[in-house]
């Protein structure tokens, strides 16, 4: 009897630690099982962040490139505007003065008309006298100087010799004659004096 219940408690040992066994062995398999699902899903989550980072990076990429596009046309826009612009200047530069010489054109006309029945020389000469004070106003007024030259030591920058004449010591070097006025317009020389340099 006691060999029966040794046989019965070794069997009943067997069957314990077979049951142990294979409860560890399915515990080992649900832990793997649920290791592998985790693995899964962190490869899972890592591969959407991975996708939403290359999203991310062409989402800026699209935008970038979209404010570049923009900033290029609007620069583009600026220089053609700034040529336009330029342009109208220049061909426009004039206007100003020109508007401002109608008056001494129509003065002229008027004059003109008056001299074919006036025989005053006297009126004539002081008309042309007026019209060329008004001439003489409106460009000083635009910025037109005339250069003061005779008696003036030559200068390169401002005159043009012509010829040169024989003179006393006084006037070597010097301007002793003008023979076609020189201008500044605002302070930079417009037409430069052609004088007879004494030498």
């Amino acid at each position: 009897m006691k060999k029966k219940d040794k046989e019965k408690k070794d069997k009943e040992k067997a069957v314990d630690q077979e049951e142990n066994q294979t409860a560890e062995e399915t515990q080992n398999t649900d832990d793997q099982a649920e290791q592998e699902n985790a693995d899964s899903n962190e490869n899972a989550e890592s591969d959407k962040k991975e996708l939403s980072k290359e999203e991310e990076l062409e989402i800026k990429l699209a935008e970038l490139n979209d404010k570049y596009l923009r900033l290029y046309s609007d620069f583009e826009n600026f220089r053609k505007r700034t040529i336009r612009e330029k342009g109208d200047l220049i061909a426009n530069a004039s206007e100003g003065v020109v508007k401002d010489m109608l008056p001494i054109m129509d003065d002229f006309e008027r004059a003109i008309e008056n001299n074919q029945t006036s025989d005053d020389p006297e009126s004539i000469k002081q008309g042309f006298q007026l019209i060329y004070n008004k001439l003489d106003n409106t460009l000083k007024s635009k910025g037109l100087k005339a250069m003061d030259s005779k008696g003036e030591t030559f200068d390169i920058d401002h005159h043009e010799a012509i010829t040169n004449i024989p003179a006393d010591k006084k006037q070597k070097g010097k301007v002793v004659d003008v023979v076609e006025k020189g201008y500044f317009l605002n302070d930079k020389v417009l037409r430069y004096a052609k004088v007879v340099v004494g030498q």
